[in-house]
């Protein structure tokens, strides 16, 4: 497919790369100030993994619950990494988004429809592991589909906002020093249209990555294919600070079956009593385990139970543990978890009658491109929202549902700065330079397309075998030599062909796979999602440290509480 040599150039004066529910969250309040935006998204708008995401969103709303219980259950699970400021700043705005979002028509579960006769229109507040009050408000058990139905349909509505579907971003557009003693700063964004295979150049003064996580890196994920961590490889190439990768949220309870591919048992179910099991001998009815490893069992944190899982399965040789939420009734779990009940179904699963066969899969990317609170990142004109960002929030192992509520509340924060400081944004911004117009150089259509899916099915093996629940520093070693041989065919491999959507995500994916293996060989201890059987303990130094790493630097380490 042969691309354009010199591509056109468009302005703006915001762009926002990503529609899931950060995306669009950024869109929508950018765009409230009547300013032009354009979203960039690599698919269909609404295909995102916010819209799988099934539990909810965790937030105080209830008179039994308060914002120091909340910010109390993150830093747990947070194991020591949470910047706590960040923590309680998020976790208190969060009501106000919540309004935001139900005043724009999202409809939250309500207790009466769940058949309940008291507090019928109070909402069905969920519980999840290592929450120790139920506060996540829910839509069922497509949550994340309906905030993306309203925040699609209120984007839309916004006449100076403009999507550019089935676009894909290949890198950031960089000016070099703007004067004397300024740093380089982001001026957009090259844009490849998949369809169409031309190169546009986005320029804007500000640039906002939302772009998801990065599951696909690993052989089993939850994730949808869209999630190959672009944003976080593009900030990188272009200089930003990345940090905490080593910390890969592994989802304990993923569908084991052959013809249901990466679907999600939301932990939700725990919250509803759910109870984890394992087979320890052939025939014999699986039981209980979690007691061993947690006080809270199966409501334990996320990297908790998984790794309890991946030891039981190993220590067995099963291929799966079972969830048991046989003690509700079909009818109650036909109304509370209407999609799941549906899709186990399908795959011949009655969860009232059956256990549901279950397995760990990569899930959450904890680390990202280092934020502030609002959303600034390292590099001039350059913000990151959602799971693309690593704000402190998450520490080491996000507590369940905190992702949505971020999600929400950091576009917003973002915004209100951004429009404070828009003047000092648009006049530190050089505008057009036409020497940062694409070149595809001396590219040529490509014959060797079998390298891009053979390096793209080896990194994600090797990062699952040797980067995933359970590392050891030999692993690691493996990992990195695979993943250096690898990343020398991909960058002769983009200089030599015009571009493509599956080469930029195949770069995308190798890019994070090395950040991933460099900070968990350069985190020599075991803290939340990250566990190296060479060094099993916490180190008490690396507290509140984060990993961080900026492209042609050593890795190093920043405190990240006062």
């Amino acid at each position: 497919m042969k691309k354009e040599k010199n591509s056109a150039v468009l302005h703006f004066d915001h762009i926002v790369v990503g529609s899931g529910l950060a995306g669009l969250s950024s869109a929508l309040q950018l765009g409230r100030s009547g300013r032009k935006v354009a979203v960039v998204t690599k698919r269909a708008t609404d295909e995102c993994n916010s819209k799988l995401a099934q539990g909810g969103v965790a937030c105080v709303i209830d008179a039994l619950d308060t914002f120091d219980e909340h910010v109390r259950d993150t830093l747990v699970a947070g194991a020591g990494l949470c910047d706590e400021k960040a923590v309680r700043e998020i976790v208190e705005h969060g009501p106000a988004a919540i309004d935001d979002m139900i005043s724009l028509g999202t409809e939250f579960t309500t207790r009466g429809e769940l058949g309940y006769q008291d507090d019928r229109n109070a909402f069905d507040l969920g519980r999840e592991g290592g929450h120790h009050k139920r506060r996540i408000l829910h839509a069922g058990d497509i949550t994340g589909a309906e905030l993306e139905r309203v925040m699609i349909e209120a984007v839309r509505s916004l006449p100076n906002v403009q999507i550019f579907e089935y676009h894909i971003a290949i890198d950031l557009v960089m000016s070099g020093r703007v004067a004397p003693g300024t740093p380089a700063r982001c001026l957009g964004v090259y844009v490849l249209d998949i369809r169409g295979g031309t190169v546009t150049t986005m320029l804007a003064p500000t640039t906002v990555l939302a772009t998801g996580g990065a599951g696909k890196v690993y052989l089993y994920t939850s994730n949808p294919d869209v999630a190959c961590g672009s944003g976080v490889a593009m900030a990188y190439r272009a200089g930003a600070k990345i940090a905490n990768m080593e910390f890969i949220q592994f989802h304990p309870t993923v569908l084991y079956h052959p013809q249901v591919r990466s679907f999600l048992i939301s932990e939700a179910l725990r919250g509803e009593g759910a109870v984890l099991k394992c087979r320890y001998s052939r025939g014999a009815e699986p039981v209980e385990f979690m007691q061993k490893y947690h006080p809270m069992k199966s409501l334990a944190p996320r990297d908790v139970v998984a790794r309890a899982i991946d030891a039981e399965m190993k220590a067995t040789g099963e291929d799966c543990v079972y969830l048991d939420i046989r003690h509700l009734s079909e009818d109650a779990l036909r109304r509370r978890f209407p999609n799941i009940f549906e899709k186990c179904l399908s795959a011949g699963i009655n969860m009232a009658h059956d256990l549901i066969p279950v397995v760990p899969a990569a899930h959450f990317v904890c680390g990202g491109i280092k934020t502030s609170i609002t959303g600034q990142s390292s590099i001039g004109g350059l913000y990151a929202v959602g799971e693309t960002a690593c704000t402190g929030l998450h520490g080491a192992n996000r507590l369940a549902s905190n992702s949505l509520l971020e999600a929400m509340v950091v576009p917003r924060l973002a915004a209100q700065e951004i429009d404070r400081d828009f003047d000092k944004l648009q006049a530190a911004y050089p505008g057009d330079q036409a020497a940062l117009n694409w070149h595809c150089g001396d590219a040529t259509d490509s014959d060797e397309l079998v390298l891009i899916s053979h390096n793209w099915d080896e990194i994600r093996r090797f990062m699952w075998d040797y980067v995933g629940i359970y590392r050891n520093d030999k692993r690691l070693e493996r990992a990195k030599d695979r993943i250096v041989m690898i990343q020398k065919e991909i960058d002769k491999y983009y200089r030599d062909f015009y571009v493509t959507a599956d080469l930029i995500e195949l770069r995308n994916i190798a890019t994070v796979a090395e950040l991933i293996i460099d900070s968990a060989r350069s985190r020599r201890e075991s803290r939340g999602a990250h566990f190296t059987a060479d060094h099993p303990a916490p180190d008490p130094w690396l507290e509140c440290v984060d990993t961080v790493i900026v492209r042609g630097k050593p890795i190093f380490y920043e405190k990240n509480r006062s």
